[in-house]
């Protein structure tokens, strides 16, 4: 087959590297050429002509790490590459996937839109917020989940008496996916919104009295729901809540909340940059073999069926 090269956005060039090494191949060579008004210019500094060519850049805020990535495939595609691949660990905009109110965007189906018009031939990416985004694409998507890290972390803690849970019942199916893998019991917490990012009140649904407990979400963003749920969880009498999610938004005041919280400990996946120094309660997992191990199997035409635990 064709050759394949790797290439990074500016602000994922730390998990980027990571995969690079586990493929055993050097980062591409790219420059981002930055104007006083704030505009940018991205060129590659090597030939991409006839290359098999996957780009790696997460699209958290703010909105230049998007518009550098459909900067680096419009460039891939008029420099002739073979085939161009957009590896997005986190994929913004995604709680946007539905019009839940009169007249706002669908910004999910948008980003999908730009992505494809601008040149993919296909997606890499990880647990979106809702899977029917995949559906907003007509090329293929591989959706890998980060349980396949996350799940051996957990077994290293041999937790007694684990009860996995959902910070809110949109987060049910997720959470009963860990359940059945763990064999543990299912608790769910039932939230109302005051607006967004704001809860106004929350019930739990289960007895997590003496027990270990797992809350599983998507995301962190400002740590209201989270924190919350461990401390309602803690006053029902849990032994220990911890709680994982696979992208670290951490808008402020998160650090600060969950410091302040019940949580034992917050585990995340590195698809969004996050330094553990602002919150010692944090821990990061790598996904950097996860996403090496997809792009090799994707590039040799292998299935990624094997990478999905639950």
């Amino acid at each position: 087959m064709s050759q394949f090269k790797v290439f990074s956005g500016t602000n994922s060039r730390y998990v980027a590297s990571e995969i690079a090494h586990d493929l055993g191949v050097e980062l591409g060579k790219m420059n981002i050429m930055h104007f006083a008004d704030g505009e940018f210019e991205v060129s590659f500094e090597e030939s991409v002509r006839g290359a098999h060519v996957y780009l790696i850049q997460s699209t958290f805020p703010n909105t230049d790490n998007l518009m550098e990535l459909l900067l680096m495939i419009d460039a891939a595609k008029r420099a002739s590459a073979k085939s161009i691949a957009a590896v997005i660990p986190y994929f913004g905009w995604a709680r946007q996937d539905r019009k839940d109110k009169p007249r706002v965007s669908i910004a999910a189906k948008l980003v999908a839109d730009l992505l494809t018009v601008a040149g993919i031939d296909c997606l890499i990416t990880m647990d979106l917020h809702a899977d029917q985004i995949q559906g907003f694409f007509d090329i293929p998507v591989n959706h890998l989940y980060a349980s396949s890290v996350f799940i051996p972390y957990i077994e290293s803690l041999r937790l007694p008496d684990m009860v996995i849970a959902s910070p809110d019942v949109g987060g049910a199916k997720r959470a009963h996916s860990y359940a059945k893998y763990f064999d543990a019991p299912l608790v769910l917490c039932h939230k109302q919104r005051a607006k967004a990012n704001v809860v106004e009140t929350m019930t739990v649904i289960g007895d997590v009295k003496g027990k270990n407990v797992v809350l599983v979400d998507d995301m962190i963003d400002t740590a209201g729901t989270i924190c919350k749920a461990a401390n309602i969880m803690k006053e029902a009498g849990a032994k220990s809540v911890r709680a994982l999610a696979s992208h670290a938004i951490m808008s402020n005041p998160a650090s600060e909340r969950i410091m302040e919280s019940a949580l034992d400990e917050v585990i995340f996946s590195n698809s969004i940059p996050f330094d553990t120094a602002k919150c010692p309660k944090v821990t990061i997992i790598s996904i950097a073999s996860l996403f090496a191990d997809t792009i090799q199997r994707v590039h040799d035409n292998r299935s990624i069926s094997s990478q999905y635990l639950l």
